[in-house]
C-alpha cells in the first residue's frame, strides 16, 4: 500500500488517484471542489441528515452530480464519517474497516476514528483490516476531498466492501449502527455511501437501468435494490454500500431517502453511445422539537435536587420579554453585535433555570439547543441558548437572516429534575426524562411524547436510544431516570405570531 507515517508513527494511507481521478495540485482540487459546490442547487432537507449517497468516478464525470449531496452537508457538524466503499480491484470475504491512524488527500490527512473503526470491526469475524483492498482503490478516497471540503474537520472510518451481497450488507450495517447508537451522545456520526451506477450501456437503456436504483433508493428500499441487482434490472458497483449505508440509517432512525441529482458521463463527455449513470441521495430521520441538543457545557450527566430556587412559572409579560430577547439575540448575532440587555424587573428572569429554546420554519424543526442545568438566571440562558440553536445546532445548517423573520421561536422553561423511583410516576405530556447509564445521558422534553402519541414505556423507550442505549434499559439497574416539567411558550399563542 501507498502508505507513510504520521508524526506519532501510525500508519497513514497516502492519496493514490490524485493527479488522475481529482487534481493534485491541493489549490486547484480546493478550487475545483469547491465550484462544484457552489453551483450545485442545495438541496432542501427537513430534519437531520443521517447519511449520503455519492458517486465515486473522476470529478469532471461525477463531481457535479457528488456535489447535490455534499452541498447538504454545508453548514452541518459531524464528528465522525463513516465511508463505505466497493472494492474494484482485490476479491475477499466480508469488508476491510481500515486499521490505520490517517487517510490523506493532497488537502491534508484526515485521522482515522479508531475507537468506531475498531467498535466495526469486532463485531463480525468477516470484517478484518485487508490493506489490499484499500492499496489502490478509488472508490473511497474520491469521497474525502468533498468532505474535507464541505465539512472541515472530522474523523473518518474507512470501510471496503468485498462481498456485497445481502446477508453482509444486513451484518455490516447492523454493526455500523449498534457502533454510532453507542457514541451517539459524544459525536454526531455521517454515514456515506460510494457507487457510480450502470456502466458502458447507451444513454437511453443507461437511464432505463438507473431508474430502478433511483426508484429503490427513493422507496428507502435497501433490501428491494438488492433484490433488483441481483435479477439483472439494474446495475451498481457498489449497490452493497448503498444498500449498508441505508440500512444502518434505518436503524439509526432514518424515514427517508430522497435522490437529490443524477446524471450521465455523456452530460460531460457528449459521447451518449457508452455512458456511465451517478447519482446523490441524502438519507434523513426527523427532528421533533423535543428531540433535543444539549449544549456542552451542560451535557454531563445533572444530578436531581441540586438546585433549589422559588421558581413558580411566569406571568404574560415575563413570557414576551423571553420571546422578545431571544428574537433580538438571533438578529444580533447573525449581524455581530452584542447580546441584548433585559431591563424588566423580575425575580423570576432572575432565578436559575434551565431552558431549551426551539426554531421553526413552516411547522418544521429549524433549530433547538438547551442548557440543563439551573445554574443562570432565566434571561440570560434563554439569549444563549437561542443563539445556539440558530447558530450552533449541528443538524441544521446556520439560521440566515433573510429565514429569521419566517421562524418561530418557542421556549422551554425546566423545573428542577427529580429522580423517578417508579416508572408509575411518569405521566406522558407532563413530564420530560432525563436517562442516564455512566456518561451516558440523553433527553426528550415533554412535548415530544405528545407529538408522536407514545405511551409511557415507548417515550422511556426513545429516551434511553438518545442516550446512545438501547430501548429497555431504563429496566436496568443502576440506569438512572430524572423527570421535569416544562412551561412551554411561543410567539403564536403569547406574541400573535403567525
Amino acid at each position: 500500500m501507498s502508505t507513510n507515517r504520521s508524526e506519532n508513527g501510525g500508519e497513514v494511507r497516502s492519496p493514490v488517484v490524485a493527479g488522475a481521478f481529482y487534481p493534485g495540485d491541493p489549490s486547484v482540487l480546493a478550487r475545483d471542489v469547491d465550484r462544484f459546490l457552489d453551483q450545485a442547487e442545495p438541496p432542501e432537507v427537513e430534519g437531520e441528515i443521517v447519511g449520503i449517497v455519492s458517486p465515486h468516478a473522476g470529478y469532471v464525470y461525477s463531481g457535479g452530480v457528488a456535489a447535490h449531496a455534499y452541498a447538504a452537508l454545508r453548514g452541518r457538524a459531524f464528528d465522525t464519517v463513516v465511508v463505505v466503499a466497493p472494492s474494484h480491484r482485490v476479491a475477499f470475504r466480508g469488508a476491510s474497516v481500515f486499521g490505520g491512524d490517517g487517510y490523506a488527500t493532497p488537502l491534508g490527512t484526515v485521522a482515522v476514528d479508531r475507537e468506531i473503526a475498531d467498535e466495526i470491526r469486532s463485531a463480525s469475524g468477516s470484517f478484518v483490516y485487508e490493506p489490499r483492498a484499500h492499496e489502490a482503490e478509488h472508490s473511497l478516497e474520491v469521497q474525502v476531498p468533498f468532505l474535507q471540503r464541505a465539512l472541515g474537520e472530522f474523523e473518518i472510518v474507512p470501510i471496503v466492501m468485498g462481498d456485497q451481497g445481502a446477508a453482509n450488507a444486513k451484518v455490516l450495517a447492523a454493526a455500523i449502527a449498534d457502533a454510532v447508537k453507542r457514541h451517539e451522545t459524544r459525536k454526531r456520526v455521517l454515514l456515506v455511501a460510494s457507487t457510480d451506477l450502470s456502466h458502458y450501456h447507451d444513454e437511453g437503456t443507461a437511464k432505463r437501468l438507473d431508474a430502478r436504483v433511483l426508484e429503490a433508493v427513493d422507496a428507502f428500499d435497501p433490501e428491494g435494490l438488492l433484490e433488483a441487482l441481483a435479477r439483472g434490472e439494474c446495475e451498481a458497483c457498489g449497490g452493497g454500500p448503498t444498500a449498508t449505508v441505508l440500512m444502518a440509517s434505518r436503524e439509526l432512525d432514518a424515514e427517508e431517502a430522497r435522490v437529490v441529482g443524477y446524471g450521465t458521463s455523456g452530460d460531460t463527455s457528449g459521447d451518449r453511445s457508452q455512458v456511465v449513470g451517478y447519482m446523490a441521495a441524502v438519507v434523513t430521520r426527523p427532528a421533533a422539537c423535543g428531540d433535543v441538543t444539549v449544549d456542552e457545557e451542560s451535557a454531563a450527566a445533572p444530578t436531581a435536587g441540586s438546585v433549589e430556587r422559588p421558581y413558580e412559572g411566569l406571568n404574560l409579560a415575563e413570557k414576551e420579554e423571553l420571546l422578545v430577547l431571544a428574537r433580538r439575540a438571533i438578529e444580533s448575532a447573525l449581524a455581530g453585535g452584542a447580546a441584548p440587555v433585559s431591563e424588566l424587573e423580575s425575580a423570576a428572569l432572575d432565578t436559575e433555570c434551565g431552558a431549551f429554546v426551539t426554531l421553526e420554519k413552516g411547522g418544521q424543526l429549524r433549530g433547538c439547543i438547551g442548557h440543563v442545568r439551573a445554574d443562570a438566571p432565566l434571561r440570560r440562558t434563554v439569549v444563549e441558548m437561542a443563539v445556539q440553536a440558530a447558530l450552533h445546532d449541528p443538524r441544521f445548517p446556520q439560521v440566515s437572516r433573510e429565514e429569521l423573520v419566517g421562524l418561530e421561536i418557542e421556549i422551554s422553561v425546566l423545573s428542577p429534575l427529580e429522580e423517578v423511583e417508579d416508572v408509575s410516576e411518569i405521566v406522558v405530556g407532563r413530564y420530560g426524562l432525563i436517562i442516564q447509564d455512566g456518561y451516558r445521558s440523553g433527553l426528550l422534553l415533554p412535548q415530544v411524547a405528545t407529538d408522536y402519541g407514545w405511551d409511557r414505556e415507548t417515550f422511556l423507550d426513545h429516551t434511553c436510544r438518545k442516550a446512545g442505549l438501547e430501548a429497555g434499559c431504563w429496566r436496568r439497574e443502576g440506569v438512572t431516570i430524572l423527570r421535569f416539567t416544562a412551561e412551554v411558550f411561543g410567539e403564536k399563542e403569547v406574541l400573535g405570531r403567525g
